[in-house]
């Protein structure tokens, strides 16, 4: 989540993807519920640590949410300011190559290939970046004994070694928040982890769904591509994969070090380099999901004419009236439910199938949304172009009634889960806010959208 400033030379410096938006955001990551996963640290001979550690300061950097698809979440960074050699140092492990290309980063992150690496900038360059992007940025000076300071800087020395610098990122166990987290925790001899075990009162949808809010859309599709992984309270160890959230748990704590008889807080000398207005929050997509759907379903609905009994048709059934309207509402209903639902779901059972992000599988949300459901599109852009139902075969409407009614039945038994509370998913608001239009609008083209093809020759 937390996403980094700028691209240096074919990098972006982020440590969300950019490319979230275009294939749905995406596509959420390993879960992870352990505390620190950091490996021994190597004692390195040939590094000399500084003589005078106390001329070394130790910043947290962290950056506020943005109003952009990949800074919803913030960022954090380590700046290091040497006093001996009078250098001043960012580190940023938020940078990723695109030089394969769009098409070939996003397909391997879908696929969970995602590999971020450590850069050193220098601290004009970051805040410029940040200043460009209007988001605000907060410092805070890390209390560090020598001791510590040692761990750390040795740590940040392996880390920079060229077999070390790139990282397998995890959206919720390893990205540049956890990183800062593991290397402070390690310092301060695993206090962090000792003392933020409580569980929270909130899961990882939760977090997504809040940073979100500026962001219906992908807010929207994160939440039905996301399956029950993220549905469990979190820690507030775990917590701290968000950089306001770690900023706050790393305030809470006392440092080794004391003035005039009292320990100091690990953070202090909090400066705000830069400020700006957050992002605003917008309407809730569900809201924006269930008028767009029933709004011209009702209107629809008013729009039902009874068909009378013909040589065709041996029972009377319904239809629309003025059809050169209402099918163009009922075409571009069509497009939009096929389109996404088709899309949802190809995403879903692709990455079920393909993907690592386990928070990709086994996704109650595929009894809803089917790929299948593209060919809508074609039903769509006819009922559009030709204002009348599409015509059926013999042969082909068995296929089609089979179809719409196991969409039926599938919508009511996700009905039944999320009203009995029988899914480890969070699904009530895809059941309150989706299920009731998507339905109406399956029973209503069962009804007006398709008929049987009258045979060329009626004597055979």
């Amino acid at each position: 989540m937390p996403v980094s400033i700028k691209p240096v030379n074919p990098k972006a410096a982020c440590c969300q993807n950019h490319f979230m938006a275009a294939v749905f955001a995406l596509f959420f990551m390993a879960f992870s519920m352990s505390a620190s996963a950091l490996e021994a640290l190597p004692i390195d001979p040939n590094y000399t640590v500084p003589s005078d550690l106390s001329g070394i300061h130790f910043y947290l950097i962290t950056v506020d949410v943005g109003d952009m698809v990949y800074d919803n979440f913030g960022h954090t960074a380590l700046r290091v300011y040497d006093e001996n050699t009078d250098t001043d140092t960012v580190y940023n492990w938020g940078v990723f190559d695109i030089s394969g290309g769009v098409v070939d980063f996003s397909y391997h992150f879908f696929k969970g290939i995602m590999r971020y690496r450590l850069e050193t900038h220098a601290p004009a360059q970051e805040f410029n970046s940040y200043r460009s992007q209007q988001r605000t940025v907060w410092q805070d000076q890390i209390n560090l004994s020598n001791p510590q300071k040692e761990i750390l800087l040795r740590r940040l020395h392996w880390n920079m070694q060229p077999e070390n610098v790139v990282y397998d990122y995890l959206y919720f166990m390893d990205n540049c928040t956890t990183r800062v987290r593991d290397y402070l925790d390690e310092a301060t001899g695993g206090r962090l982890a000792a003392n933020s075990g409580a569980i929270t009162s909130q899961t990882y949808r939760d977090q997504v769904q809040a940073h979100y809010a500026s962001v219906p859309v992908i807010g929207f599709s994160l939440d039905i591509l996301m399956n029950s992984n993220i549905d469990q309270p979190i820690s507030q160890w775990q917590e701290m994969f968000l950089p306001l959230s770690l900023r706050r748990q790393l305030a809470q704590l006392p440092s080794d070090l004391a003035e005039q008889g009292q320990r100091l807080p690990l953070l202090s000398d909090s400066q705000v380099i830069m400020e700006f207005p957050p992002p605003r929050i917008e309407t809730d997509p569900y809201q924006i999901a269930s008028v767009i759907l029933l709004a011209p379903l009702f209107f629809l609905l008013l729009m039902l004419k009874r068909i009378p009994m013909s040589y065709f048709a041996t029972h009377s059934r319904l239809g629309l009236k003025a059809p050169g309207l209402n099918f163009r509402v009922l075409g571009l209903l069509g497009l939009l439910t096929g389109l996404f639902s088709g899309i949802y779901g190809t995403l879903m059972l692709g990455g079920w199938f393909i993907s690592e992000h386990l928070d990709l599988h086994h996704n109650i949300n595929l009894l809803l949304f089917w790929p299948t459901d593209l060919l809508g599109v074609i039903v769509g852009l006819y009922w559009l172009l030709a204002c009348k139902p599409w015509p059926m075969t013999h042969n082909h409407k068995p296929f089609i009634n089979y179809y719409l009614l196991a969409h039926i039945i599938g919508m009511l038994v996700f009905a039944v889960l999320a009203a009995l509370d029988m899914s480890q998913q969070a699904i009530i608001d895809i059941a309150l806010y989706v299920v009731p239009g998507f339905l109406l609008y399956t029973v209503l083209i069962w009804l007006v959208g398709f008929e049987t093809a009258r045979p060329r020759n009626m004597f055979l």
